[in-house]
């Protein structure tokens, strides 16, 4: 999809500002993935409706060429989102399809089920994202989905100003996303700043929000946020949005939702409402029931 030109863009009046900022946690998972995690399980309440945010990015194939094999996952949606490298999605409700350079990966786990990820690549860089959503309590047993994004097929705009807006979902500027979701409205938008530009987006003032820098660095209410780092932007009565500035080169990922407010019961690969739930979605997947 070419980058269409977006003429009188949406103005923010009072930005939110940037509440703390957080440094994500080296760790592994998979078959020993060497990734850093951004949104970890104690920031879960704060930023509802979402459950996790991990970036991933080298060059070394020992870090990644293990990938993730054949694992399960109930109650959630997960969003892999591929800067570089190649991987290829298995799962046992019959889904495939090879995420490349820019691509999206859109998985609703629902009831229940079984994927690999596996690099499709044996150098080079590995860079991308996966983001885990939540699904309100009447959706977390539903049937699961599955769609591929080329980088292609991904709705992308640029601004008067010339900031590049990659909607992976929600709306931006009058532009749909590739994806919508009526309960948890999501909004993912990977932003390119050239330097000495700034991007306005509106933001509903209930809806949590948080940006991360992976290029250069940005500033939000007048503080700088540099690379790798997460900015949870505040809940401000007052402000109808946020602006970003970039005095150099820049990248980052903004994201924002409708908070659930309901209790969040996780064990590894499930997230439901209640350790009950957890317990059934054990034995479901001990019996083979999972998918």
């Amino acid at each position: 999809m070419t980058r269409q030109k977006i003429h009188g863009s949406e103005q923010v009046r009072q930005s939110r500002s940037i509440e703390r900022l957080v440094a994500g946690k080296p760790t592994s998972d998979g078959a020993g993935v060497k990734l850093t995690r951004v949104l970890t399980q104690p920031l879960q309440r704060r930023l509802d409706p979402f459950l996790m945010l991990d970036a991933f990015a080298s060059d070394n194939p020992d870090d990644y060429i293990a990938g993730f094999p054949a694992h399960p996952h109930r109650g959630f949606e997960t969003v892999t989102y591929m800067i570089a490298g190649r991987m290829q999605h298995r799962d046992s409700a019959g889904h495939e399809g090879l995420l490349e350079n820019g691509g999206v990966q859109w998985m609703t786990a629902g009831r229940g089920v079984i994927h690999s990820e596996i690099p499709q690549q044996e150098a080079g860089v590995m860079e991308g994202f996966q983001l885990w959503l939540n699904l309100p309590a009447r959706d977390k047993m539903s049937a699961p989905w599955y769609r591929d994004f080329a980088a292609a097929e991904l709705p992308r705009f640029e601004t008067e100003v010339g900031v590049g807006v990659t909607v992976i979902a929600g709306e931006s500027h009058g532009v749909a996303g590739a994806v919508t979701r009526e309960v948890t409205a999501p909004l993912y938008l990977d932003l390119q700043l050239p330097a000495g530009t700034r991007f306005d987006q509106p933001l509903p003032a209930g809806h949590n929000a948080f940006v991360y820098v992976y290029r250069g660095e940005v500033r939000i209410g007048g503080e700088t946020l540099p690379a790798q780092r997460m900015a949870i932007l505040g809940n401000e009565a007052e402000a109808d949005g946020v602006v970003i500035e970039a005095t150099g080169d820049a990248r980052a990922l903004l994201i924002a939702g409708r908070p659930l407010n309901e209790a969040i019961a996780q064990y590894g690969p499930f997230v439901m409402n209640t350790d009950q739930e957890i317990y059934q979605a054990l034995n479901d997947f001990r019996d083979g029931r999972l998918a």
